[in-house]
């Protein structure tokens, strides 16, 4: 038809980790998704596959962006940027470690290099039984050496030394390459991954470890542009977390101004606090607050804090709440911790019969498929009138069903919720205490509760 059925699939040094939905019938996709991964300390690649979704057969691959952890945090605003795909080859798609020890002896002549492939794990799998045949193929100076095929694994252990004659004097840029291959009884071996080592650092000592194993070097530069681009945002976010009494004085800090209400406010850290962050980051400082103060059991206190700071500034109820302040931001993040479950208790079972009701609903005349009315009606397709009135009616009657849902949660909502928002009201109330202010109590709380 011309045209492509995308969608996408995340890896982690090759575990795949997330799917997005799939586009029907688009070569321009747009996904908008956003995914939060917790990665290991140690991982080294992040690929994003674009595939064509096929109703028969396998999905077809159309390229990936591949992004290492060096070029993720060498970004600390993160990569918002087009990024070229580039092809799919079975030589780069490697996967797994190897367990190497090298030494050369001290003694002897002429100088040796021992190369021991003790085992390796995670291999990809080459053969349609998802396994493989692994062997180890190593070269140094001009030589070649082979270890035995381990059969029908991705998990070789070989405990085999393979030795090597230095040549005299500088080694220079010279390097020993290890290579592992898939045998194949017929047709030629697959490659499952290589690393290298310069010799003239293995001579300074002996190296032994695991090793990641990587591709052949990149040829895809040529094909720049041909598969068309993926627009990506990636940002890595490293913590350290040390032993929790590290934090008890900033603890300390922090809480004070709520357990030891202070003659001077603008004095305490929260306040210093709210004056030095920028918009960019409130949102993150809001975060770290919130688990603070929640795993503090001070929480309720900090926002009733906050919003009366946020009070005693405004002059303009209409305006109350609105800023992306740290009182706002707060109260949204507390939601969120203490109130998610909440919401997916109302709302689910709601929007999950919408969905698997798969009901046809329009309202746009320039939009309508009157063909597929006939999943309201038996009687073959509808008029435009009708698929209006039919659609209006199937809204109001899902829109009434979360109402009803939202208005009978009363005993559902979280008691840490309903006290903030009493100490919220009581606020408001002392600080637009005039009858012309009477609702703001009421959209100063809807405010969260709805809009956010």
């Amino acid at each position: 038809s011309g045209s492509s059925d995308p969608y996408c699939v995340v890896k982690v040094d090759n575990e795949v980790v997330a799917r997005t939905a799939t586009v029907w019938k688009s070569l321009n996709p747009f996904w908008g998704e956003e995914i939060m991964l917790l990665l290991p300390r140690g991982f080294h690649s992040l690929t994003i596959y674009v595939l064509d979704e096929d109703t028969i057969g396998q999905d077809d691959v159309i390229g990936k962006v591949s992004l290492s952890h060096q070029q993720i945090s060498a970004e600390p605003r993160g990569i918002d940027s087009w990024l070229s795909l580039a092809p799919v080859s079975p030589d780069q798609e490697v996967q797994g470690e190897i367990h190497l020890e090298l030494w050369v002896p001290e003694r002897g002549h002429p100088r040796v290099l021992c190369c021991h492939l003790i085992e390796a794990r995670d291999l990809a799998p080459r053969d349609a039984s998802g396994t493989s045949d692994p062997f180890g193929r190593v070269s140094c100076c001009g030589h070649t050496l082979e270890t035995a095929v381990v059969k029908k694994t991705r998990f070789p252990r070989w405990d085999e030394v393979l030795e090597f004659e230095l040549p005299e004097g500088e080694l220079g840029e010279a390097v020993l390459s290890v290579e592992l291959w898939d045998w194949d009884i017929v047709g030629k071996n697959d490659f499952l991954g290589r690393v290298e080592f310069f010799l003239d650092t293995l001579c300074q000592g002996p190296t032994r470890g695991w090793f990641h194993l990587l591709p052949f070097p990149s040829t895809t530069d040529d094909h720049r542009g041909q598969l068309g681009a993926l627009r990506l945002a990636a940002r890595l976010l490293e913590d350290t977390v040390l032993p929790s009494h590290h934090y008890q004085p900033l603890i300390q800090l922090l809480t004070e101004p709520i357990l030891c209400p202070a003659q001077n406010p603008e004095g305490t850290a929260l306040a210093v606090l709210e004056e030095v962050t920028s918009g960019e980051s409130r949102q993150d400082v809001a975060t770290k607050l919130v688990k603070l103060f929640l795993g503090q059991g001070l929480a309720v206190p900090l926002l009733d804090y906050l919003t009366t700071r946020e009070l005693a500034r405004t002059t303009d109820p209409n305006t109350l709440f609105r800023s992306n302040s740290l009182a706002s931001k707060s109260m949204e993040q507390f939601m969120k911790v203490v109130g998610l479950p909440y919401l997916h208790e109302v709302l689910k079972p709601v929007v999950n019969r919408i969905f698997e009701e798969k009901k046809y609903v329009e309202l746009d005349p320039s939009k309508m498929e009157l063909s597929r009315g006939r999943r309201i009606s038996f009687k073959g397709s509808l008029s435009e009138a009708q698929v209006l009135e039919n659609s209006l009616e199937l809204l109001k009657g899902y829109l009434g069903d979360i109402l009803d849902a939202i208005m009978g949660s009363v005993d559902k909502c979280p008691l840490p919720m309903r006290v903030a928002f009493q100490q919220l009201r009581r606020r408001v109330e002392e600080r637009f205490p005039s009858a012309q202010h009477e609702e703001v109590r009421y959209f100063s709380i809807s405010g969260f509760l709805f809009l956010r």
